[in-house]
């Protein structure tokens, strides 16, 4: 049966690993662990998902049951990571929700580099910046279409963090190679300013990487952070969380941002709770910390 369902969802078996050591008390400690460490709801049609993410995992770490496995994990912290970090969904695309971006070069931009031609630090996070692909965009929208312009802005106090639960999602942002096309969804103008193309990829020139910093972490655990942000993007995070967990996180993203600053969550997402008292919406799931 649970062969069935993992051929029917188009999901791999693992060669090793038979389905049959997976069990449905196997899968209720799985959801219990992703949840408490990662506020991630895992529901009973993610039950396959699981063990397809899961059993190679398994299988590398020389386990033959799950529960074997489950047991090592929670006698493991770093492998209770890897395990949290293979069950969360790494998907997204250069210039996802455009609006985004467009919003934030006619309203944000300018007040940014105001703030930086003075002197003044600019701070921005990508807070669950999977393979990268919002934060290089979201940095060639700063830069801008004209280079000589952006190369002066690149070399004022401007930094970038590009955070994520998953190493290997942080691996792929560091690397800053994508198929090109992938990356048609970006303006061809800041394509060429900031890229450069070889053969079917494309990678982030170093004017680009020299301004993020990426860095594995839990939106649920301690944030080790000394600043606030001007600019906090968390999109398409909140979706896979309980409403409480939502309404918790949105509270502390507002509280790192700075009067005046911009929160830009998910096009399914919304504020609500305590954070409504410190946000104003001023566009299509854009927030604005008051002053």
């Amino acid at each position: 049966m649970q062969v069935a369902a993992i051929q029917a969802r188009g999901e791999a078996l693992v060669p090793g690993v038979s389905p049959q050591v997976y069990s449905q008390a196997d899968f209720l400690r799985v959801a219990q662990l992703v949840r408490q460490e990662a506020g991630i709801v895992l529901s009973e049609g993610k039950k396959m998902l699981a063990y397809s993410r899961l059993a190679p995992l398994l299988r590398k770490a020389g386990c033959t049951t799950f529960g074997d496995y489950l047991d090592r994990v929670e006698q493991d912290a770093a492998l209770a990571t890897r395990t949290v970090a293979a069950l969360t969904t790494n998907h997204t695309y250069f210039n996802r929700e455009a609006h985004h971006y467009e919003h934030f070069a006619g309203q944000v931009r300018p007040a940014l580099l105001k703030e930086a031609q003075t002197g003044q630090p600019v701070r921005i996070w990508s807070a669950g910046c999977s393979s990268g692909e919002e934060i290089w965009t979201l940095m060639m929208v700063l830069l801008g279409a004209d280079r000589a312009e952006g190369r002066r802005i690149a070399a004022s106090n401007i930094v970038a963090l590009a955070s994520d639960l998953a190493d290997h999602a942080i691996a792929a942002g560091i690397r800053g190679r994508y198929e090109s096309k992938a990356m048609e969804a970006v303006p061809e103008a800041l394509r060429r300013n900031w890229c450069r193309q070889s053969g079917e990829e494309t990678e982030v020139l170093e004017e680009l990487r020299a301004l993020v910093r990426f860095r594995q972490l839990n939106l649920l655990g301690d944030w080790p952070f000394r600043n606030i942000f001007d600019v906090i993007f968390c999109r398409n995070v909140m979706i896979y969380f309980d409403h409480e967990t939502k309404e918790r996180l949105v509270w502390r993203l507002a509280n790192q941002l700075r009067p005046g600053g911009h929160l830009y969550i998910g096009h399914s997402e919304r504020v609500s709770g305590k954070a409504s008292d410190l946000l104003d919406l001023v566009g299509p799931t854009i927030y604005r910390r008051k002053d």
